[in-house]
């Protein structure tokens, strides 16, 4: 029996979809998606260049895309639902997949975050990619 998803699980993965896209185009290879464990899930590793990125995405629907201005921008801003705690659990995750897959200490990595802004009717969306967060 498949569990129907909520209307939040829906918009985060269509956001993950346009993040996963962007950082395609912008010459990433995806390597993995919604790497999970206990203590934290990663929602996209990537590379490029030799380094792995690793990507936290959240994504805002709003009503009409192009009435969004910087005010609004600045009042709410999806980055800022990425809280310590979540840091810490990324952190733990980060680690657990370098370790896995191997890699030493001398991998160089990145935590970024792509925040997506959704207008669903209009079928707008507008793409962020934050780079380098300090976990």
């Amino acid at each position: 029996m498949k569990l129907k998803r909520t209307q939040k699980q829906v918009l985060g993965h269509l956001g993950e979809d346009l993040a996963s896209k962007y950082l395609k185009s912008k010459g990433f290879s995806v390597l993995a998606r919604n790497y999970r464990k206990k203590f934290g899930e990663i929602d996209i590793v990537s590379e490029k260049g030799g380094r792995v990125h690793f990507v936290e995405v959240k994504t805002v629907s709003c009503e009409n895309l192009e009435s969004v201005t910087e005010k609004i921008l600045d009042s709410f801003r999806p980055e800022d639902n990425v809280h310590s705690w979540k840091l810490r659990r990324l952190s733990n995750a980060i680690q657990v997949y370098l370790s896995e897959k191997g890699y030493g200490e001398e991998k160089e990595w990145q935590f970024d975050v792509i925040t997506v802004l959704l207008d669903e009717k209009n079928k707008i969306a507008k793409v962020e990619h934050i780079k380098d967060i300090v976990l």
